[in-house]
């Protein structure tokens, strides 16, 4: 198979939707006879930030010297964006190698009557066996939903952090905070090392499952904490403290005061793992992470930011009033239908001067009707533009000297505006 041809199986096996549970992919890895060898593996679940948590500590863990993966979703631009390591992204040709390997267990699968493994599924599986292929001493998996019944879960991990969690995904894991929290709890082993950033009735859930796994858990920001923010043109500065010891004046290239709370977790494992404070200084100001709050342009002032549920609505509506206090804002907005547009845009729409919805590229696309409800109500000028390319050019031809370009609301959204844009940039 060559790489076109491993990602057109994938989109046929896309056809099978979201489908939580361990039994297919372990299967698979029993077909593959697949083992991990001496890979630490470090797991990272929540609703908003396990991205950018994700991000910035394996950043650190190369500025180490480590050998270190990275499995993230989605991805921008290109699939092979979600799995890494530290001398780069796994290449086309990898992809299909793999693929090759993989896809006869699959179609096996089926023919012996058993549920075939969804496109997640298999992309985990990838990741797996690249990661195992490479003798990676460590790496960072990022939960794509939920955690306990999400296919990374066939990992080991000794390492689990929990960000943020919030109302999203209430079809798969339950339409309550408690339920929710014990899905993503579920990626607690028994003596694992946890760390986590979620706070109320989530955190009770998850203190819960860590004694009863019997696993150590240091929450911010009681047991460690961050301080004294200082917002930079280019990122931000914090101290990071924890009982035994504090790093002055560390500096990430990521805007949003929710970064800061990001950063303060990924330093707690990072110090767990054994990272001096040389190194941990050094991965986080490496970091890179496009699309989050990222500043694409200057003049005019264009912000990319792939906020997708109500918590990061919410962080992105402080990190307006954080950063760009004096700007107004035109937006391009579109969101998945399966994240409640209605009301999960709500804290954004107060800060924008004129909205553009659009419809992202997904099956699972809202069609905006929603989003156009919820910008009359709250009195934001509003029009729909079936095409994103057309918005985008819409709003940065309207865009004034005092106003800023906010594209928002998903993934799915942001990614084929920032290739929009780049091939503007490099038009010029």
């Amino acid at each position: 198979m060559d790489f076109e041809e491993s990602m057109n199986f994938l989109r046929e096996s896309g056809k099978f939707g979201i489908g939580l549970g361990l039994t297919r992919i372990k299967e698979l890895l029993r077909r593959l006879d697949y083992a991990p060898g001496k890979t630490e593996f470090i797991h990272i679940s929540g609703t908003k930030g396990k991205g950018s948590v994700s991000a910035l500590l394996f950043a650190m863990l190369c500025a180490a010297g480590h050998t270190a993966g990275f499995f993230s979703s989605p991805h921008l631009h290109s699939y092979c964006e979600r799995i890494r390591t530290g001398k780069g992204l796994i290449k086309p040709q990898e992809v299909a190698e793999l693929m090759t390997l993989v896809r006869p267990h699959v179609l096996a699968m089926g023919e012996e009557g058993f549920e075939p493994p969804t496109e997640f599924e298999i992309t985990t599986v990838l990741a797996l066996l690249f990661f195992a292929a490479k003798k990676l001493e460590k790496a960072v998996v990022e939960v794509g939903l939920g955690g306990r019944t999400d296919s990374t879960n066939v990992i080991a991990a000794k390492t689990a952090l929990i960000t943020p969690i919030g109302m999203d995904h209430m079809d798969y894991l339950g339409h309550t905070i408690e339920a929710i929290a014990s899905a993503k709890a579920g990626i607690i082993k028994p003596g694992a090392m946890v760390f986590a950033s979620a706070g109320g009735e989530a955190l009770e859930v998850i203190e819960k499952e860590a004694v009863l796994q019997k696993a150590k858990l240091c929450v911010y920001p009681r047991d460690f904490g961050a301080e004294k923010a200082e917002f930079s043109g280019e990122g931000q500065y914090f101290d990071f403290v924890a009982p035994d010891a504090r790093l002055e004046r560390l500096f990430i290239p990521l805007l949003g005061e929710h970064q800061i709370d990001n950063a303060a977790l990924a330093v707690a494992a990072a110090r767990h793992l054994g990272l001096a404070e040389r190194e941990i200084r050094q991965g986080l100001a490496q970091a890179l992470w496009p699309a989050r709050l990222e500043v694409f342009s200057r003049r005019p002032l264009v912000v990319l930011d792939g906020a997708h549920n109500r918590l990061s609505m919410e962080a992105l509506a402080k990190a307006l009033e954080r950063h760009w206090p004096d700007k107004k804002v035109v937006a391009v907005l579109g969101m998945l239908s399966d994240k409640e547009p209605g009301t999960a845009a709500a804290p954004l729409l107060p800060h924008l001067e004129y909205a553009f919805i659009s419809q992202p590229i997904s099956e699972r696309a809202s069609s905006g009707q929603e989003l156009l409800g919820l910008c009359h109500k709250h009195g934001v000028p509003c029009q729909w533009e079936e095409n994103i390319e057309t918005a985008c050019a819409k709003a940065l031809a309207v865009l004034r000297e005092d106003e800023m370009l906010l594209v928002t609301g998903s993934f799915y959204l942001v990614a084929p505006v920032r290739e929009f844009l780049l091939k503007k940039r490099e038009d010029l």
